[in-house]
């Protein structure tokens, strides 16, 4: 599985002009599921993003983590991180799981998330959907697993 994570003072999800998830202090975490993903990636991913070391101590060191400060996570589906852009000037998105496979793993990798006591919310799969952030620091992260 493949995530882009920004850390946000706080991020929200709108479909047709309704919030349908959105998170304080925390991460917003794009995820894509690859060809060739299962439970266990979409497992191993998000302890990971739970466990890494990304906010700030009291001495302002990358330190803590999202379950230590005890943030919040709004994950969206974004299959376009498969995006191959190696030749010609539209990308290629063959990498990507099919989206039957993607949402069962996108579900999966948000429940996980909050197995490990990461507070989770989504945006919808498959919708149209408008991402607002505010990124802290900036801090954004490229994580394959």
């Amino acid at each position: 599985m493949r995530a882009l994570i920004q850390r946000v003072t706080h991020a929200s999800v709108t479909v047709k002009g309704e919030v349908v998830g959105q998170t304080g202090p925390g991460l917003l975490i794009l995820v894509c599921a690859m060809l060739g993903d299962d439970e266990g990636k979409a497992e191993t991913l998000a302890a990971k993003i739970a466990k890494l070391r990304i906010f700030p101590d009291d001495a302002g060191k990358m330190n803590r983590s999202l379950r230590d400060i005890g943030g919040g996570a709004l994950v969206v589906s974004q299959f376009t991180l498969a995006a191959d852009t190696r030749s010609g000037n539209r990308p290629g998105f063959s990498s990507a799981a099919p989206p039957d496979e993607g949402k069962r793993l996108y579900e999966s990798f948000a429940q996980n998330l909050r197995s490990h006591g990461v507070p989770c919310e989504t945006g919808r799969f498959g919708a149209s959907m408008q991402v607002a952030l505010t990124n802290d620091g900036p801090v954004t992260i490229w994580l394959d697993v």
